[in-house]
């Protein structure tokens, strides 16, 4: 059976699991700690999503070495407390085991660093229901959505893969943008942290995973 794509490529944080309450509760312990004032909710919430070492400099302000030493801290508290604390989107779990039923092949395509999106997948239960763990680095130096969705797709090749047709599936405009990068189309998911500025190019937009099946399989 043929199917609209050849390759499927999931973001995670805002797209399979809502990783929001671990994440912003780690990041107030670690203003906290560091003698910050401590951002809003609201505030906190523009953090889930992109490279977070990047994110302390360009939206909280932290000097280049500044910022690993707070991503150190967060780590630790989120390792410890964060972690475990995503659940998966409703339909999600459902639909990623549909694809691999299909035959459809599948890299996870995450900003989030390899070991803690394993953790996170774990968690819900579907580490091994996708083929391939593409993130960032554990030093986030591999970080930008545009290299991690380029070793994805060497990542699937490498694994037997047919990329010829490759989707990416996420939630903000990173997820766009880096898909772009490398010729990939895009599909927006509105239950995610993205607003509706950043569907901006996507090919689709899709609200539940009811209107996203038919699009994959």
């Amino acid at each position: 059976m043929s199917h609209p794509y050849s390759a499927v490529l999931l973001d995670l944080d805002g797209t399979i699991i809502d990783s929001a309450p671990g994440i912003t509760a780690s990041l107030a312990a670690m203003f906290a700690t560091l003698g910050r004032p401590v951002p809003t909710p609201s505030e906190l919430l523009v953090y889930v999503g992109p490279p977070l070492q990047q994110s302390l400099v360009d939206i909280a302000g932290f000097s280049e070495p500044d910022s690993w030493q707070a991503l150190a801290v967060y780590r630790e508290h989120y390792l410890e407390h964060g972690a475990g604390n995503a659940t998966a989107y409703a339909g999600v779990p459902e639909l990623v085991r549909a694809i691999r039923a299909a035959g459809v092949p599948m890299s996870l395509a995450t900003s989030k660093p390899e070991s803690l999106a394993r953790l996170a997948l774990s968690s819900i239960g579907l580490l091994d229901d996708i083929d391939v763990i593409t993130g960032a680095s554990e030093d986030e130096k591999r970080s930008e959505k545009a290299e991690i969705i380029a070793l994805a797709l060497e990542r699937l090749t490498a694994f037997g893969a047919d990329v010829s047709r490759p989707i990416m599936v996420g939630d903000r405009f990173y997820d766009v943008e880096g898909a772009a990068a490398n010729d990939v189309p895009a599909i927006f998911v509105q239950w995610g942290y993205g607003s509706p500025a950043e569907q901006v190019g996507a090919i689709e937009v899709v609200a539940t995973t009811d209107e996203l099946r038919p699009l994959l399989l």
